[in-house]
């Protein structure tokens, strides 16, 4: 609710009080006794509450599915430990396999240059970089 209609119905509650009281002094004796006495047999007739009862066995808290307190928090931990170690085995697992393309990678480059006819000196030209970027003509087939 809102602070205004909150305090619109405040003002109400008020204003039906005051309704309430100055009316009730306008009422003639005879009526107010029986309202008295009315409220004063009611008041006899209310039973007192007795306290509520419930069965508890040895160690057991609302919530905890017969475990005590002490087994649950073990068994939380036991699950949290567990999750823990499968997600750091998971990352080592994850870097390992990473590591092991990477070198893949460098030894199929290095196979490559190995390989080819040019000597690694010419990968290192700044001018056999040029040569290689602009378009080489098709070759001429003999006749």
């Amino acid at each position: 609710m809102t602070y205004a209609k909150e305090k619109e119905e405040i003002d109400f509650a008020y204003k039906v009080r005051r309704a309430m009281t100055e009316s009730s002094e306008k009422l003639p004796d005879a009526t107010l006794e029986r309202l008295a006495a009315a409220r004063q047999l009611a008041l006899s007739r209310k039973k007192e509450a007795e306290p509520s009862r419930a069965l508890a066995f040895g160690g057991v808290l609302a919530g905890s599915n017969g475990m005590s307190f002490s087994q649950k928090t073990w068994f939380n931990k036991s699950w949290f430990a567990l999750a823990f170690l499968v997600l750091v085995a998971g990352l080592y697992g994850l870097y390992e396999y990473e590591q092991e393309q990477q070198i893949n990678d460098l030894a199929e480059i290095d196979a490559a240059v190995l390989v080819d006819e040019l000597p690694p000196d010419a990968y290192l030209d700044s001018g056999f970089n040029a040569y290689l970027n602009k378009e080489t003509p098709p070759a001429k087939t003999e006749e």
